[in-house]
Protein backbone atom coordinates (compact mmCIF):
# COMPACT_ATOMS: atom_id res chain seq x y z
CA UNK A 1 0.00 0.00 0.00
CA UNK A 2 1.04 3.56 -0.35
CA UNK A 3 0.62 4.36 3.34
CA UNK A 4 3.57 6.55 4.20
CA UNK A 5 4.23 9.41 6.49
CA UNK A 6 5.29 12.07 3.99
CA UNK A 7 4.25 15.35 5.64
CA UNK A 8 4.47 15.34 9.40
CA UNK A 9 3.96 19.08 9.35
CA UNK A 10 3.64 21.97 6.96
CA UNK A 11 5.68 24.29 9.16
CA UNK A 12 9.17 25.24 7.99
CA UNK A 13 12.06 23.90 9.97
CA UNK A 14 13.43 26.30 12.52
CA UNK A 15 17.10 27.21 12.20
CA UNK A 16 19.63 25.86 14.61
CA UNK A 17 22.67 27.45 16.08
CA UNK A 18 24.80 24.34 15.60
CA UNK A 19 26.56 23.77 12.28
CA UNK A 20 25.41 20.82 10.18
CA UNK A 21 22.56 20.01 12.56
CA UNK A 22 18.78 19.95 12.04
CA UNK A 23 16.77 20.39 15.22
CA UNK A 24 14.23 17.59 15.52
CA UNK A 25 13.16 18.27 19.06
CA UNK A 26 9.98 19.99 17.83
CA UNK A 27 7.76 17.26 16.48
CA UNK A 28 5.95 19.61 14.13
CA UNK A 29 9.15 20.68 12.40
CA UNK A 30 9.87 17.37 10.68
CA UNK A 31 8.06 16.93 7.37
CA UNK A 32 8.92 13.70 5.63
CA UNK A 33 10.41 14.00 2.19
CA UNK A 34 8.64 13.69 -1.12
CA UNK A 35 10.44 12.17 -4.10
CA UNK A 36 11.23 15.62 -5.46
CA UNK A 37 12.89 16.80 -2.25
CA UNK A 38 14.82 13.66 -1.31
CA UNK A 39 18.52 14.27 -1.65
CA UNK A 40 21.66 12.62 -0.43
CA UNK A 41 22.73 13.91 2.98
CA UNK A 42 25.93 15.87 2.60
CA UNK A 43 28.67 16.05 5.15
CA UNK A 44 31.01 18.98 5.58
CA UNK A 45 34.50 17.97 6.61
CA UNK A 46 36.55 20.80 5.09
CA UNK A 47 37.29 22.19 8.54
CA UNK A 48 38.79 18.86 9.50
CA UNK A 49 41.46 19.18 6.83
CA UNK A 50 43.62 21.79 8.48
CA UNK A 51 47.37 21.96 8.06
CA UNK A 52 49.83 21.54 10.87
CA UNK A 53 50.17 25.31 11.35
CA UNK A 54 46.52 25.69 12.36
CA UNK A 55 46.06 25.93 16.16
CA UNK A 56 44.39 22.96 17.79
CA UNK A 57 40.71 23.62 18.55
CA UNK A 58 39.60 23.70 22.16
CA UNK A 59 37.38 21.04 23.69
CA UNK A 60 34.51 23.54 23.68
CA UNK A 61 34.91 24.09 19.93
CA UNK A 62 35.05 20.36 19.27
CA UNK A 63 31.95 19.70 21.36
CA UNK A 64 30.02 22.35 19.45
CA UNK A 65 31.02 20.91 16.08
CA UNK A 66 30.60 17.23 16.97
CA UNK A 67 27.65 17.57 19.34
CA UNK A 68 26.22 14.15 18.46
CA UNK A 69 29.19 12.42 20.12
CA UNK A 70 29.65 14.56 23.24
CA UNK A 71 29.21 13.07 26.69
CA UNK A 72 27.27 15.19 29.21
CA UNK A 73 27.41 13.01 32.34
CA UNK A 74 29.30 13.73 35.56
CA UNK A 75 32.34 11.80 34.31
CA UNK A 76 32.90 14.32 31.51
CA UNK A 77 34.71 14.04 28.19
CA UNK A 78 36.23 10.60 27.60
CA UNK A 79 35.01 9.65 31.09
CA UNK A 80 38.09 11.39 32.52
CA UNK A 81 36.52 14.45 34.14
CA UNK A 82 37.20 15.57 37.69
CA UNK A 83 34.67 13.96 40.04
CA UNK A 84 33.17 15.56 43.15
CA UNK A 85 34.06 13.74 46.37
CA UNK A 86 30.54 12.23 46.90
CA UNK A 87 30.81 10.64 43.46
CA UNK A 88 34.27 9.30 44.30
CA UNK A 89 32.88 7.68 47.45
CA UNK A 90 30.02 6.03 45.54
CA UNK A 91 32.42 4.85 42.86
CA UNK A 92 34.78 3.40 45.45
CA UNK A 93 31.97 1.49 47.16
CA UNK A 94 30.72 0.11 43.86
CA UNK A 95 34.22 -0.97 42.81
CA UNK A 96 34.54 -3.33 45.76
CA UNK A 97 30.92 -4.52 45.93
CA UNK A 98 28.87 -4.26 42.73
CA UNK A 99 31.65 -4.63 40.16
CA UNK A 100 32.92 -8.11 41.14
CA UNK A 101 29.42 -9.49 41.64
CA UNK A 102 28.23 -8.23 38.27
CA UNK A 103 31.34 -9.46 36.49
CA UNK A 104 30.86 -12.95 37.92
CA UNK A 105 27.16 -13.01 37.01
CA UNK A 106 27.74 -11.68 33.47
CA UNK A 107 30.56 -14.15 32.87
CA UNK A 108 28.38 -17.00 34.09
CA UNK A 109 25.60 -16.00 31.71
CA UNK A 110 27.97 -15.83 28.71
CA UNK A 111 29.57 -19.18 29.51
CA UNK A 112 26.18 -20.82 30.07
CA UNK A 113 24.82 -19.62 26.75
CA UNK A 114 28.03 -20.62 25.00
CA UNK A 115 27.59 -24.16 26.35
CA UNK A 116 23.97 -24.18 25.14
CA UNK A 117 25.14 -23.06 21.70
CA UNK A 118 27.84 -25.72 21.71
CA UNK A 119 25.32 -28.45 22.51
CA UNK A 120 22.84 -27.22 19.89
CA UNK A 121 25.49 -27.14 17.18
CA UNK A 122 26.94 -30.60 17.85
CA UNK A 123 27.27 -32.66 14.68
CA UNK A 124 26.17 -29.66 12.60
CA UNK A 125 28.18 -27.76 10.03
CA UNK A 126 27.57 -24.00 9.74
CA UNK A 127 26.39 -22.38 6.54
CA UNK A 128 29.46 -21.10 4.69
CA UNK A 129 27.89 -19.55 1.60
CA UNK A 130 28.86 -16.06 0.40
CA UNK A 131 31.97 -16.03 2.62
CA UNK A 132 29.76 -16.14 5.72
CA UNK A 133 29.63 -18.65 8.57
CA UNK A 134 26.47 -18.97 10.61
CA UNK A 135 23.67 -21.18 11.91
CA UNK A 136 20.89 -18.77 10.91
CA UNK A 137 18.68 -21.46 9.38
CA UNK A 138 18.92 -23.97 12.19
CA UNK A 139 15.48 -25.45 12.82
CA UNK A 140 13.59 -27.81 15.11
CA UNK A 141 14.31 -28.13 18.81
CA UNK A 142 17.76 -26.63 18.38
CA UNK A 143 16.37 -23.33 17.14
CA UNK A 144 13.72 -23.30 19.86
CA UNK A 145 16.29 -23.84 22.61
CA UNK A 146 18.65 -21.22 21.20
CA UNK A 147 15.83 -18.71 20.74
CA UNK A 148 14.23 -18.87 24.17
CA UNK A 149 17.40 -19.41 26.20
CA UNK A 150 19.01 -16.53 24.30
CA UNK A 151 16.14 -14.16 25.10
CA UNK A 152 15.99 -15.13 28.76
CA UNK A 153 19.74 -15.01 29.34
CA UNK A 154 20.05 -11.67 27.53
CA UNK A 155 17.49 -10.19 29.90
CA UNK A 156 19.37 -11.67 32.85
CA UNK A 157 22.54 -10.06 31.50
CA UNK A 158 20.81 -6.67 31.36
CA UNK A 159 19.62 -7.22 34.93
CA UNK A 160 23.20 -7.96 35.95
CA UNK A 161 24.22 -4.64 34.38
CA UNK A 162 21.70 -2.77 36.52
CA UNK A 163 18.74 -2.57 34.13
CA UNK A 164 16.25 -3.91 36.65
CA UNK A 165 13.27 -2.71 34.65
CA UNK A 166 12.86 -1.44 31.10
CA UNK A 167 10.13 0.99 30.13
CA UNK A 168 8.60 -0.14 26.85
CA UNK A 169 6.00 1.68 24.78
CA UNK A 170 4.34 0.07 21.77
CA UNK A 171 2.47 2.40 19.47
CA UNK A 172 -0.86 1.02 18.20
CA UNK A 173 -0.79 1.28 14.40
CA UNK A 174 -4.56 1.73 14.27
CA UNK A 175 -4.30 4.75 16.55
CA UNK A 176 -0.87 6.25 15.99
CA UNK A 177 0.07 4.95 12.58
CA UNK A 178 -1.94 7.42 10.49
CA UNK A 179 0.09 10.56 11.07
CA UNK A 180 -0.55 11.48 7.45
CA UNK A 181 -4.27 12.31 7.07
CA UNK A 182 -4.28 10.73 3.61
CA UNK A 183 -3.66 7.22 4.99
CA UNK A 184 -6.46 4.78 4.14
CA UNK A 185 -7.11 2.83 7.36
CA UNK A 186 -8.97 0.07 5.50
CA UNK A 187 -6.05 -0.40 3.15
CA UNK A 188 -3.67 -0.27 6.09
CA UNK A 189 -5.51 -3.01 7.95
CA UNK A 190 -4.96 -5.38 5.04
CA UNK A 191 -1.19 -4.97 5.40
CA UNK A 192 -0.97 -4.98 9.18
CA UNK A 193 -0.45 -8.71 9.30
CA UNK A 194 2.61 -8.50 7.03
CA UNK A 195 5.79 -9.32 8.85
CA UNK A 196 8.50 -6.65 8.66
CA UNK A 197 11.71 -7.81 7.06
CA UNK A 198 14.02 -5.91 9.38
CA UNK A 199 14.07 -4.09 12.71
CA UNK A 200 15.54 -0.58 12.48
CA UNK A 201 16.99 1.05 15.60
CA UNK A 202 19.01 4.07 16.57
CA UNK A 203 22.42 3.12 17.98
CA UNK A 204 23.55 4.39 21.38
CA UNK A 205 25.46 1.61 23.11
CA UNK A 206 26.61 -1.99 22.83
CA UNK A 207 23.75 -2.65 25.26
CA UNK A 208 21.36 -2.10 22.33
CA UNK A 209 22.28 -5.57 21.10
CA UNK A 210 21.43 -7.18 24.43
CA UNK A 211 18.03 -5.52 24.48
CA UNK A 212 17.14 -6.63 20.96
CA UNK A 213 18.35 -10.15 21.75
CA UNK A 214 16.06 -10.26 24.79
CA UNK A 215 13.16 -8.78 22.85
CA UNK A 216 13.14 -10.53 19.47
CA UNK A 217 16.44 -12.44 19.10
CA UNK A 218 17.24 -11.19 15.57
CA UNK A 219 20.34 -11.52 13.44
CA UNK A 220 22.81 -8.62 13.33
CA UNK A 221 25.48 -7.27 11.03
CA UNK A 222 28.81 -7.52 12.85
CA UNK A 223 32.51 -7.08 12.19
CA UNK A 224 34.15 -10.21 10.85
CA UNK A 225 36.48 -10.24 13.85
CA UNK A 226 33.50 -10.85 16.18
CA UNK A 227 33.07 -14.35 14.75
CA UNK A 228 36.60 -15.23 15.87
CA UNK A 229 36.24 -14.13 19.50
CA UNK A 230 36.24 -16.77 22.26
CA UNK A 231 32.73 -17.66 23.46
CA UNK A 232 31.09 -14.69 21.74
CA UNK A 233 32.13 -15.94 18.30
CA UNK A 234 29.98 -19.08 18.45
CA UNK A 235 27.10 -17.12 19.98
CA UNK A 236 27.17 -14.65 17.09
CA UNK A 237 27.09 -17.51 14.61
CA UNK A 238 24.05 -19.00 16.33
CA UNK A 239 22.40 -15.57 16.10
CA UNK A 240 22.96 -15.77 12.37
CA UNK A 241 25.10 -12.64 12.21
CA UNK A 242 26.17 -11.37 8.80
CA UNK A 243 29.87 -10.55 8.98
CA UNK A 244 31.39 -7.56 7.24
CA UNK A 245 34.89 -6.16 7.04
CA UNK A 246 34.24 -2.46 7.61
CA UNK A 247 37.58 -1.25 6.22
CA UNK A 248 37.49 -3.53 3.18
CA UNK A 249 37.23 -1.84 -0.20
CA UNK A 250 37.05 -5.05 -2.18
CA UNK A 251 34.10 -6.43 -4.11
CA UNK A 252 33.20 -8.45 -1.01
CA UNK A 253 31.20 -5.43 0.19
CA UNK A 254 28.62 -6.05 -2.52
CA UNK A 255 28.43 -9.66 -1.46
CA UNK A 256 27.57 -8.68 2.11
CA UNK A 257 24.91 -6.27 0.88
CA UNK A 258 23.36 -9.02 -1.21
CA UNK A 259 23.33 -11.40 1.77
CA UNK A 260 21.62 -8.79 3.95
CA UNK A 261 18.98 -8.08 1.30
CA UNK A 262 18.25 -11.76 0.84
CA UNK A 263 17.92 -12.27 4.59
CA UNK A 264 15.58 -9.29 4.92
CA UNK A 265 13.38 -10.48 2.07
CA UNK A 266 13.35 -14.00 3.48
CA UNK A 267 12.34 -12.76 6.94
CA UNK A 268 9.53 -10.72 5.37
CA UNK A 269 8.14 -13.66 3.41
CA UNK A 270 8.85 -16.53 5.83
CA UNK A 271 7.74 -16.25 9.46
CA UNK A 272 10.05 -19.08 10.50
CA UNK A 273 13.13 -17.25 9.21
CA UNK A 274 15.13 -15.16 11.71
CA UNK A 275 14.52 -11.41 11.62
CA UNK A 276 17.33 -9.01 10.71
CA UNK A 277 18.28 -6.15 13.04
CA UNK A 278 20.18 -3.19 11.59
CA UNK A 279 21.56 0.08 12.93
CA UNK A 280 21.40 2.22 9.76
CA UNK A 281 23.40 5.07 11.34
CA UNK A 282 26.48 2.86 11.20
CA UNK A 283 27.87 4.07 14.54
CA UNK A 284 26.76 5.18 18.01
CA UNK A 285 25.70 8.63 19.22
CA UNK A 286 25.22 10.10 22.69
CA UNK A 287 21.51 9.24 22.46
CA UNK A 288 20.21 12.76 21.78
CA UNK A 289 20.85 12.72 18.04
CA UNK A 290 20.07 10.61 15.01
CA UNK A 291 22.58 10.42 12.15
CA UNK A 292 21.97 9.96 8.41
CA UNK A 293 20.75 6.47 7.52
CA UNK A 294 22.60 4.20 5.16
CA UNK A 295 20.28 2.60 2.60
CA UNK A 296 21.29 -1.04 3.10
CA UNK A 297 18.25 -1.86 5.25
CA UNK A 298 15.87 -0.36 2.70
CA UNK A 299 17.12 -1.88 -0.56
CA UNK A 300 15.00 -5.01 -0.08
CA UNK A 301 11.82 -2.84 -0.30
CA UNK A 302 10.33 -4.73 2.64
CA UNK A 303 8.43 -3.13 5.55
CA UNK A 304 10.56 -2.12 8.54
CA UNK A 305 9.88 -1.98 12.27
CA UNK A 306 11.39 1.21 13.78
CA UNK A 307 12.52 0.99 17.41
CA UNK A 308 13.85 3.94 19.42
CA UNK A 309 16.19 3.32 22.37
CA UNK A 310 17.04 5.85 25.07
CA UNK A 311 19.09 5.62 28.27
CA UNK A 312 17.95 8.17 30.86
CA UNK A 313 20.73 8.81 33.37
CA UNK A 314 21.74 11.02 36.29
CA UNK A 315 25.40 10.13 36.82
CA UNK A 316 26.92 7.92 34.12
CA UNK A 317 25.59 7.78 30.55
CA UNK A 318 25.50 4.25 29.04
CA UNK A 319 26.13 5.79 25.61
CA UNK A 320 29.35 4.45 24.11
CA UNK A 321 31.02 7.57 22.76
CA UNK A 322 34.38 9.28 23.37
CA UNK A 323 35.21 6.76 26.08
CA UNK A 324 37.30 3.59 26.02
CA UNK A 325 35.59 0.23 26.13
CA UNK A 326 37.20 -0.86 29.41
CA UNK A 327 36.40 2.42 31.19
CA UNK A 328 32.84 2.31 29.85
CA UNK A 329 32.21 -1.22 31.15
CA UNK A 330 33.72 -0.49 34.57
CA UNK A 331 31.75 2.72 35.11
CA UNK A 332 28.56 1.09 33.81
CA UNK A 333 28.89 -1.83 36.22
CA UNK A 334 29.62 0.58 39.08
CA UNK A 335 26.36 2.46 38.58
CA UNK A 336 23.80 1.13 41.03
CA UNK A 337 20.81 1.53 38.71
CA UNK A 338 20.76 1.90 34.92
CA UNK A 339 17.68 2.88 32.96
CA UNK A 340 16.41 2.18 29.46
CA UNK A 341 13.29 3.30 27.63
CA UNK A 342 12.09 1.72 24.40
CA UNK A 343 9.53 3.00 21.90
CA UNK A 344 8.30 0.60 19.24
CA UNK A 345 6.70 2.40 16.33
CA UNK A 346 4.15 0.83 13.97
CA UNK A 347 5.49 -1.20 11.08
CA UNK A 348 6.39 1.21 8.29
CA UNK A 349 5.09 0.11 4.89
CA UNK A 350 6.92 1.84 2.02
CA UNK A 351 5.03 3.40 -0.86
CA UNK A 352 5.93 2.50 -4.41
CA UNK A 353 7.88 5.73 -4.66
CA UNK A 354 9.91 4.78 -1.59
CA UNK A 355 10.50 1.29 -2.93
CA UNK A 356 11.89 2.84 -6.11
CA UNK A 357 14.03 5.30 -4.13
CA UNK A 358 15.83 3.72 -1.12
CA UNK A 359 17.27 7.11 -0.12
CA UNK A 360 13.78 8.54 0.15
CA UNK A 361 12.64 5.47 2.11
CA UNK A 362 15.58 5.70 4.53
CA UNK A 363 15.21 9.44 5.08
CA UNK A 364 11.47 9.25 5.70
CA UNK A 365 11.93 6.53 8.34
CA UNK A 366 14.75 8.55 9.91
CA UNK A 367 12.59 11.67 10.11
CA UNK A 368 9.74 9.68 11.62
CA UNK A 369 12.06 8.28 14.31
CA UNK A 370 13.46 11.76 14.98
CA UNK A 371 9.97 13.13 15.50
CA UNK A 372 8.63 10.29 17.62
CA UNK A 373 11.81 9.98 19.70
CA UNK A 374 12.41 13.72 20.07
CA UNK A 375 15.86 13.27 18.54
CA UNK A 376 17.98 15.94 16.87
CA UNK A 377 18.91 15.24 13.26
CA UNK A 378 22.62 15.61 12.54
CA UNK A 379 24.42 15.53 9.19
CA UNK A 380 27.72 14.19 10.54
CA UNK A 381 28.75 10.53 10.46
CA UNK A 382 31.44 7.98 11.25
CA UNK A 383 34.21 9.93 9.52
CA UNK A 384 33.58 12.99 11.71
CA UNK A 385 33.39 10.79 14.78
CA UNK A 386 36.90 9.49 14.09
CA UNK A 387 38.17 13.05 13.61
CA UNK A 388 36.58 14.09 16.91
CA UNK A 389 38.06 11.16 18.82
CA UNK A 390 41.51 11.74 17.31
CA UNK A 391 41.33 15.43 18.27
CA UNK A 392 40.26 14.58 21.82
CA UNK A 393 43.09 12.10 22.20
CA UNK A 394 45.53 14.73 20.98
CA UNK A 395 44.29 17.30 23.49
CA UNK A 396 44.40 14.86 26.40
CA UNK A 397 47.84 13.54 25.47
CA UNK A 398 49.10 17.13 25.36
CA UNK A 399 48.03 17.52 28.95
Amino acid sequence: MDSQLKDLSSKPQSPTSQPNLKDASDNDDLPLLSPTTATTTTTTTDDDKSDSSTPRPSIEELEKKYAAYVRHDVYGTMGCGELPWPEKVLLGIALVTLLPLRVVLATTVVVLYYLICRVCTLFMAPNREDEQEDYAHMGGWRRTVLYWSGRVLSRIMLFAFGFYWIQETCRNPKINGSINNEVDLNEQSEEEDERPGVIISNHVSHLDILYHMSSSFPSFVAKRSVGKLPLVGLISKCLGCVYVQRESKSSNTKGVSAVVNERIQEAHENKSAPMMMLFPEGTTTNGDYILPFKTGAFLAKAPVLPVILKYPYERFSPAWDSISGVRHVILLLCQFVNKMSVTRLPVYYPSQQEKDNPKLYAENVRRLMAREGNLIMSDIGLAEKRVYHAALNGLFFQR
